[in-house]
């Protein structure tokens, strides 16, 4: 992962982040009012996700208290009447949005950190971090927000965001659960180190992620640029542990940073 932000690396650059902010702790007095009470700290666990560099799921980010104020905020904003189902804004987000952001970024700070199973474990992965640190410490971290609601049956078709959004993008899961499936973007029919494509094959293996109610995926690098992700939830295709899952009506909220526009 790049470095940045003064730190010389990423395996130094974590301590620095704790330093920064402090040790995980259960106080809610610095935490924004309007999504978390804090208490989060001690359960954020990152696990990285084997085979996709850059790619992170932070399961148990939100909690169903915090999941439920998240939902109202949205909900008193008026987006979602009649047949409209998206929202977007740019530059000047809601409130609670950039509170959102900020908990976003103290996860990233604070969260413990797994490589991922069936990854191998290095000396410099013992202090990964999820987002590089000059992700992690630009202003603004977000500035382009869309907030998407969606019926059983409605998902996600393959696709790579635009590209005049700039790396490191981040998505929170609310409602209903799901299996989020990712594929190379540019397959090149060749073996790759990731050993999801091989020679021969029609289209490359997709790799499936959950998503649980309250979850948190950060994407920068290679799974920002080189992956399409999808959520296809027609019925019999959202399958996980051998089973399918029940569908019920899904939120989420993807935060992204609008790249400069050239001089």
């Amino acid at each position: 992962m790049a470095g940045g932000g003064g730190c010389d690396g990423d395996s130094n650059c974590r301590a620095a982040l704790r330093e920064a902010f402090g040790e995980s702790s259960d106080s809610d007095s610095d935490a924004p009012s309007g999504v978390s009470s804090g208490a989060g700290r001690g359960r954020w666990r990152w696990e990285a996700v084997a085979g996709i560099r850059g790619l992170w799921l932070c399961a148990a980010f939100l909690s169903a208290d915090e999941q439920a104020r998240l939902l109202a905020a949205i909900q008193r904003e008026g987006w979602f009447i009649d047949a409209n189902n998206q929202a977007m804004r740019f530059g000047d987000l809601p409130s609670w949005a950039i509170e959102l952001s900020t908990l976003i970024r103290e996860a990233v700070c604070l969260g413990d950190v797994n490589v991922g199973v069936g990854s191998k474990m290095t000396n410099e992965d013992e202090d990964a971090c999820p987002l590089p640190s000059d992700l992690l410490w630009r202003e603004p971290f977000f500035d382009q927000m869309i907030a998407n609601r969606y019926n059983p049956g409605e998902g996600v078709c393959a696709h790579v965001d635009l590209m005049r959004f700039d790396d490191g993008i981040a998505i929170v899961s609310l409602e209903s659960a799901c299996v989020m499936h990712f594929s190379q973007a540019e397959p090149t029919g060749t073996v790759l180190d990731t050993g999801h494509l091989k020679k021969g094959d029609r289209e490359p293996t997709k790799i499936p992620v959950y998503l649980n109610p309250g979850s948190l995926v950060v994407m920068s690098g290679d799974a920002r640029y080189l992956w399409k992700h999808e959520i296809n939830r027609k019925p019999g295709v959202q399958q996980w542990d051998g089973r399918e899952l029940e569908q019920h009506r899904r939120t989420s909220v993807t935060l992204r940073k609008l790249l400069a526009s050239p001089s």
